[in-house]
């Protein structure tokens, strides 16, 4: 299905405020927080846990400037892979519940929303804990003629994934799981503990079925009833054209599966694009610097120059000066359907290592030039003497 737009999910409009867009997540996270549907249809649930995801997923990028920007620029291109123009993004992502290994499902609504909500205690406590795995990060190296024109990369990496025994669960095969009877499947543990304020209770989560509220009959042998095992992973993610170093995208679930068949977090590309020998890139355009021989400088004629399409030629005119600039239109970078130009910079390069014969050759030909052919320096000496006049007097 298509994404959403992050601002649609958020309830703000394009313009609005850091402070709205926090008030905005705020109230959305506390809606559809999976505590509020604790006995709620597996439907239900299912649908609240993705609306959940979909929330912090577009506060993470709206709420960072640099994230923002990027989406204003490019949409939900900047973020995700799997489809036409499915990457961007820029410097660091993230994806509901993941925000870099952090578990929402584990956070108390009263921490977290208290302050805007008045306080107030969440059932967390009385809830086991669904486990959340870890966002993965991946460099991904690219050259230039590849985020010219946008591309499609095969990469593979390394990733605890479900155990392919127990299939996530934990238990041995013909095993089921049971109520944990350490904490009677809440997944957590009260103690009580004496400060200055008098004694406390305080909640821990249970070190036996680590907050599920359930543990294997019997833990499967291959992943010792942790529900996940390391797995080499391989995926094809769509590049669009344009995208820059340290922009990136989002890979969902391509990250850790969770413990006790927990959920999987994303996988995070971030792109490198890599020097190129010949050009320089400048925002969607792209310079090369071409040097000619003098002669060619002085007489003209026609030089062939690289593209990133290719071969390509252009004319030198007679009497073309050194730094001389020429551009060819449509043949820089391609984003969002328009591509940039090459800007090429004309070197003339002055010959070295003459012979006598030469010397005395290129002697004979500067003394039959006059002001006509060099109108440039005879200017300038017109005006250093003009200059030198009142130093005469």
């Amino acid at each position: 299905m298509a994404k959403r737009d992050y601002y649609e999910v958020l309830g703000v409009p394009k313009d609005a405020s850091e402070s709205d867009i926090k008030k905005a997540y705020r109230k959305a996270a506390m809606k559809y927080h999976p505590d509020k549907f604790a006995n709620s249809s597996e439907a239900e649930k299912k649908d609240a846990e993705d609306k959940f995801k979909e929330i912090n997923e577009a506060y993470e990028i709206l709420s960072d400037p640099q994230k923002k920007a990027a989406y204003d620029q490019y949409g939900h291109a900047a973020f995700e892979a799997g489809g036409p123009g499915g990457a961007g993004g820029f410097g660091g992502f993230g994806q509901g519940g993941g925000f870099g290994g952090f578990d929402f499902g584990d956070v108390d609504l009263g921490d977290i929303f208290g302050d805007f909500f008045g306080g107030g205690r969440s059932r967390r406590s009385q809830e086991p804990k669904v486990h959340q795995g870890s966002d993965l990060r991946y460099n991904l190296e690219l050259t230039l003629e590849e985020v010219a024109f946008g591309v499609e990369k095969e990469i593979k990496y390394k990733r605890n994934g479900k155990c392919h025994t127990c299939h996530g669960s934990g238990a041995e095969p013909g095993h089921s799981m049971k109520t944990c009877d350490k904490c009677n499947g809440s997944g957590h543990i009260r103690t009580q503990q004496r400060s200055i304020f008098g004694i406390q209770t305080v909640m821990h989560e249970c070190d036996q079925c680590h907050g599920t509220g359930k543990i294997p009959e019997k833990a499967c042998s291959t992943c010792r009833g942790t529900g996940v095992e390391k797995e080499v992973v391989t995926r094809k993610i769509k590049i669009p054209a344009g995208v820059e170093t340290g922009q990136g995208l989002i890979v969902r679930d391509g990250g850790d599966a969770g413990k006790n068949d927990g959920v999987y977090g994303d996988l995070r590309v971030f792109f490198i694009v890599k020097e190129h020998e010949i050009f320089k890139r400048n925002g969607n355009d792209i310079y090369c610097e071409v040097p000619i021989g003098m002669t060619t400088a002085v007489l003209g004629g026609e030089v062939e120059v690289p593209t990133i399409d290719g071969k390509s030629k252009i004319k030198i005119p007679e009497g073309t000066q050194n730094g001389k600039v020429f551009r060819l239109r449509e043949k820089g970078i391609n984003h969002s359907g328009r591509r940039g130009s090459e800007i090429i910079t004309i070197k003339v390069e002055t010959p070295t290592n003459l012979t006598d014969k030469q010397k005395k050759i290129l002697e004979e030909f500067d003394e039959s030039l006059g002001k006509k052919n060099y109108k440039e320096s005879h200017s300038f000496m017109e005006k250093i003497k003009k200059f030198f006049k009142k130093f005469d007097n």
